[in-house]
């Protein structure tokens, strides 16, 4: 019998080009990333700066997938280590906990957000819209009254809804909203 078992044969053969790879999970991946750090353009960055840590490590990494997933987590960890002051603020600059921040309490807050963000990414195009226009971008009833040609109230009623659907999906999570 070789030495080799079948399964060093299988991964050889198996492991798709740096291109098939970029092509079929880049997408996944900046979703990934999003529902971690929450900001497009900072997925987008890391998922570039793991595709060429990828590139430049290739021969040595087994299974390139897993590799992937693992290092946008880790880089997105980083990232909300290294701007913990400007997610954990609120905008008086003062921390949402009063300063008693332990590491189990970030992960919580960071888990909370991940399970958001992904709840989001379920919703409706439209009803996503929404959301972003009034929690990302600040925007007014009026202003998104005008941008999505809804009426006032239709946009207040439809926000009061999709709030409450949301903080029953994060309930029924075990995400309270006191931690």
């Amino acid at each position: 019998m070789p030495s080799s078992s079948p399964s060093d044969g299988a991964k050889a053969a198996t492991k798709p080009t740096l291109r098939a790879l970029f092509e079929a999970e880049e997408s996944p991946l900046l979703r990934y990333a999003f529902s971690l750090v929450g900001r497009r353009a900072i997925a987008e960055e890391v998922v570039q700066e793991v595709f060429l840590q990828l590139h430049a490590n290739w021969d040595k990494v087994e299974n390139p997938q897993a590799w992937l997933y693992r290092s946008v987590r880790n880089r997105s960890y980083n990232h909300h280590r290294d701007h913990r002051r400007e997610v954990l603020s609120d905008d008086n600059g003062e921390s949402e906990s009063g300063g008693e921040d332990t590491p189990e309490s970030l992960l919580q807050r960071m888990e909370a957000a991940g399970f958001l963000r992904l709840l989001l990414a379920e919703l409706e195009e439209a009803d996503r819209r929404l959301i972003q226009l009034k929690y990302f971008e600040n925007l007014r009833y009026r202003e998104i009254s005008d941008q999505t040609g809804m009426s006032i109230g239709n946009v207040g009623y439809r926000l009061h809804h999709l709030l409450k659907q949301l903080a029953d999906k994060l309930r029924n999570l075990g995400i309270d909203g006191v931690s």
